[in-house]
C-alpha cells in the first residue's frame, strides 16, 4: 500500500482511477492470501471480494487515500495565502479553459469528501477548528467506500 499511495495527498482521482486502485488492491490481496480449495468440489478457486474483506481487516485503499487527502487539506487551509503550495492547490488558473467538461480538481475532491462525511460548510472555516477537522478525517477513514 505505501508504494501505491505515495503522494496520494495531491492526487485528483477520477472514478476510473479509483476503480483501478481498488482492483489493484484486490489483486494484491488475492496473491497474498492464495487461492482456497473448495470444500465441496475439492477444486481450487480464487477468493471473492467479501472473503478478502473478512481476511484483511485494515481500511481499504480508497479510505486511506481520502483520509490522507483530507489531512493534507487541513494543512493547506492553515497555510499562509502567499505560499507556493497554497497557490498551486487552491488557486484559480488564468486564461480560458478548453472546450468540454472540466477535469476534476483537487478542490472538487475535497468538497466531495466533505459532503460524504456531512461536514457541511466551507472547508477552510472547518479546518480552523483542529479538533473538529481531525474528527472529520477519522470519519472519512471509517466510511464504507464501495
Amino acid at each position: 500500500m505505501p508504494v501505491a499511495l505515495f503522494g496520494c495527498e495531491n492526487f485528483s482521482l477520477t472514478l476510473r482511477e479509483e476503480r483501478r486502485l481498488r482492483v489493484f488492491e484486490n489483486r494484491v490481496l488475492r496473491r497474498v492470501f492464495r487461492p482456497k480449495r473448495d470444500e465441496v468440489t475439492g477444486e481450487w478457486r480464487k477468493l471473492v471480494k467479501e472473503e478478502l474483506k473478512d481476511l484483511y481487516s485494515l481500511p481499504n485503499i480508497m479510505r486511506v487515500a481520502k483520509s490522507r487527502r483530507m489531512r493534507w487539506a487541513g494543512h493547506v487551509a492553515h497555510m499562509v495565502v502567499g505560499k507556493v503550495v497554497h497557490r498551486v492547490l487552491v488557486g484559480e488558473p488564468e486564461g480560458r479553459r478548453h472546450l468540454g467538461r472540466p477535469r476534476r480538481r483537487w478542490k472538487d475532491n475535497i468538497k466531495l469528501d466533505l459532503q460524504e462525511v456531512g461536514g457541511g460548510g466551507p472547508g477552510k472555516e472547518l479546518a480552523q477548528d483542529r479538533d473538529r477537522w481531525r474528527a472529520l478525517v477519522n470519519t472519512v477513514m471509517n466510511l464504507l467506500v464501495p
